[in-house]
């Protein structure tokens, strides 16, 4: 089982500048992108399909048809993505929206573009120690990603440590 994480942007060069900027993350990760949502549906069937884990979704929020709070909510109700961990990756997003994707999706957290590549992965490393942590995953695959600190603790709490 690997745990995967999620791009889904209708923009091709903001996806293009999300992977990038996660590109170290591969060898540890699945890095999957969507340009929609039904796109990305079919990503996390084909996730599911091979017998991992989506732990992270980074999402725009203005996209043709679905938006992407709208697409987050949705995840809520699927026994597959409800604990998936959740960033709203928008400069466009109003505060009832941001109000929405905090309240309906259990949103993890907003980040604004532009971003950069050192916020972005700070984010994705707090996102994946807290789904590592509250799925009761194993950390140690996932260290060099993890908050080193945060994943010891988890270790150690879990009596794994000798």
């Amino acid at each position: 089982m690997t745990l995967a994480l999620l791009i889904l942007d209708d923009e091709p060069e903001v996806r293009d500048a999300l992977e990038r900027d996660l590109i170290d993350l591969t060898g540890v990760i699945r890095i999957e992108v969507a340009e929609d949502v039904e796109d990305a549906w079919g990503v996390i069937d084909d996730i599911d399909r091979d017998g991992d884990e989506l732990a992270v979704a980074l999402c725009d929020h203005r996209m043709p048809g679905t938006t992407g709070v709208e697409f987050l909510i949705e995840m809520m109700g699927d026994e597959r993505t409800v604990r998936t961990r959740k960033v709203l990756v928008t400069g466009q997003a109003d505060l009832a929206d941001t109000i929405k994707a905090v309240n309906d999706a259990h949103l993890d957290y907003y980040l604004a573009k532009p971003w950069t590549a050192e916020e972005l992965r700070e984010v994705v490393s707090h996102c994946m120690t807290d789904y590592v942590e509250d799925t009761g995953i194993d950390p140690l695959p996932y260290m060099s990603i993890l908050d080193r600190v945060r994943a010891m603790m988890i270790i150690r709490d879990r009596g794994d440590l000798s």
